[in-house]
């Protein structure tokens, strides 16, 4: 609902793409775009490799690994979605057992669990195109985000657990 038309979509991004999940469903949904999908950690990177193998989307779809926009000068997209680390270091201290074996860069969000979020929000502009989208993943953040940055309007999706937990920005809204 978010786009008019998926034919579009000629350019998007996936930043902490973890195992690519997200960036193979961009390139499933939108046919005419190139996506590139980012991560620090070069294990999430091997991950996403067999699965974007698997899909057989290696001429569409670039694993890159990069800090969040460092690797990615010079270079816009139409879309920019992202599921980014965004636990809070209380509920960090609190997940169950299981979460523990998980890597932690792949959870831990900062103190209030927006470290990741703000960097991705404050960098966007100058990786969009005119009239492009930026959807995120922020967990139970939206009170503090919102406090953070009164003055964006974000548009929170409707998800199958309630809106309150993936945002979308436009370009000329930021």
């Amino acid at each position: 609902p978010w786009v008019d038309d998926p034919w579009s979509i000629e350019n998007a991004l996936d930043l902490c793409t973890g195992s690519g999940c997200l960036a193979i469903l961009a390139a499933l949904n939108f046919p005419n775009a190139r996506v590139d999908a980012v991560d620090l950690s070069p294990d999430a990177l091997a991950v996403a490799r067999r699965n974007v193998d698997d899909y057989e989307l290696d001429g569409r779809l670039q694993l890159l690994q990069s800090d969040l926009f460092s690797g990615l000068e010079g270079r816009r997209y139409d879309l920019i979605i992202s599921n980014p680390p965004y636990v809070n270091a209380e509920s960090m201290a609190a997940l169950p057992p299981e979460y523990k074996r998980e890597p932690q860069i792949a959870l831990a969000g900062g103190d209030d669990g927006l470290s990741l979020v703000r960097n991705i929000i404050d960098q966007t502009k100058k990786h969009l195109k005119p009239g492009g989208l930026l959807i995120v993943e922020i967990g139970h953040n939206r009170d503090v985000l919102e406090a953070t940055y009164p003055d964006l309007p974000f548009t929170w999706l409707e998800t199958s657990i309630g809106n309150q937990f993936v945002f979308l920005l436009r370009e000329d809204e930021l």
